[in-house]
């Protein structure tokens, strides 16, 4: 079986699929991962993340507007590791992660915009469950998300079964692979 790009799921889906902005990197052992979006709104402050993250993640997406903050992280090695104890298929930061040789080694799809050491302080702060922007694109709880190294790719949710499971294709995440 074949596993179909974003690209491939465009030429098939073309404009029922938003597309984010090229902005995001890979940093985590999976460069191909989808899931359900569930949506965090939080800014320097990744009090939500964490709390997300350490509830069962079922192969969802936790997809967090960050602001596009390059000032601190909103993701590192023990909040990922977290993700990937609780069965979350990936995460997308619109910011900054840090850690990012232990990130590479987890079974874990994260794309963020840049690395930093800076850690983020804890506040308490942000929302969750609520529409958020990344990459230009609106992204609503419940929404499907497709990633993988061509980019981030969303959709109504009535979609994802045939995002990852259209005629001849199984989506299947990629291994660990931690060469960059």
């Amino acid at each position: 079986m074949t596993t179909p790009s974003t690209a491939d799921l465009y030429d098939r889906f073309d404009d029922e699929l938003r597309v984010c902005a090229p902005l995001f990197r890979d940093f985590g052992g999976r460069t191909a991962f989808a899931g359900t979006a569930v949506t965090v709104k939080c800014f320097e402050d990744n009090s939500r993340i964490k709390e997300t993250l350490a509830e069962p993640g079922h192969g969802r997406v936790l997809v967090a507007d960050c602001g596009g903050s390059l000032r601190c992280a909103m993701l590192g090695d023990l909040i990922a590791e977290s993700a990937v104890a609780q069965g979350w298929a990936g995460v997308i930061i619109d910011g900054c992660v840090r850690d990012v040789m232990r990130l590479a080694q987890l079974d874990l799809g994260i794309k963020a915009i840049a690395p930093t050491p800076r850690k983020s302080t804890r506040r308490g702060e942000g929302q969750r469950d609520l529409p958020v922007q990344i990459g230009g694109v609106t992204v609503n709880p419940g929404d499907s998300v497709v990633c993988d190294r061509d980019g981030i790719l969303v959709a109504p949710p009535a979609l994802l079964p045939e995002l990852i499971v259209g005629p001849g294709a199984d989506f299947m995440p990629e291994s660990v692979d931690t060469q960059r």
